[in-house]
């Protein structure tokens, strides 16, 4: 019994590392689900008993695949969306675990079910990452046999979501810093070239910044086009190329 347990303490820690390390490799938070849906399917399925994985994540209220397992996942997946509704969004939105232990039982969503049979699947499990905020997610499981998930197998799924969730929530912190970073970056890039533009319109025209400014909004409102992008034709019209903002490291 102690070398059980202080095996499955050696696999736990090993998980954990693993997806520490996948965190800080990925380029970018849906690399990082990609790499995990398929770390799910090997981890859930058997010899000759595949297992589809997706992951659904909840976007602006709005729920999207961002990574599968494979192709076929990724379709079963699609399915649910177009419906509007069933098991995935459901544990994604609502924050609870669905079985669907046979889709010939289900009563919940019968014209889905009925769906989901005509492509093979006998049995569902999706279960929602504990994430921070107002982000949703939720492990999506596809069997071609019905009971699938019964047992052992939920327990070993619920232990693997468990596991996940801390370097899920990672990846989206990080993924959160990151676009905030970007955007700081377009907004002061943005605002060198209206900078640059004004000093150029108050050379030449010897006017104020203030009366500079104005002038080049006022172009803006009567050519219709957005005021960053009036500001670039002014700096390039001297051929010297567009300004550059630059950002020490």
């Amino acid at each position: 019994m102690a070398s059980e347990s202080t095996a499955a303490s050696i696999d736990e820690t090993s998980t954990h590392q693993n997806l520490h390390e996948l965190v800080l490799h990925s380029s970018d938070v849906e690399e990082f689900l990609r790499e995990l849906a398929r770390i799910s399917a090997r981890s859930l399925s058997e010899p000759g008993d595949e297992i589809l994985c997706g992951i659904t994540l909840f976007r602006q209220r709005k729920a999207a695949t961002v990574a599968s397992s494979s192709a076929a996942a990724q379709s079963m997946d699609e399915i649910q969306y177009a419906f509007g509704d069933g098991p995935c969004v459901t544990a994604s939105r609502e924050q609870e675990t669905v079985h669907i232990r046979d889709l010939e039982e289900c009563g919940r969503w019968p014209r889905y079910a009925e769906t989901m049979r005509g492509h093979g699947v006998r049995s569902i499990l999706a279960l929602p990452f504990l994430l921070d905020g107002d982000t949703r997610a939720a492990l999506n499981l596809y069997s071609r046999r019905s009971g699938r998930f019964d047992g052992r197998a939920m327990d070993l799924a619920q232990d693997f979501v468990s596991q996940t969730s801390l370097a899920l929530r990672l990846a989206v912190r990080f993924a959160h810093y990151s676009d905030t970073a970007a955007n700081l970056k377009a907004t002061l890039e943005t605002r060198t070239g209206i900078d640059v533009a004004v000093g150029i319109i108050m050379a030449q025209n010897r006017c104020s910044q203030a009366e500079a400014f104005e002038l080049l909004k006022a172009a803006s409102s009567a050519r219709n086009v957005k005021l960053h992008a009036v500001a670039a034709r002014v700096v390039e019209s001297l051929g010297k190329g567009p300004a550059r903002t630059h950002f020490e490291v």
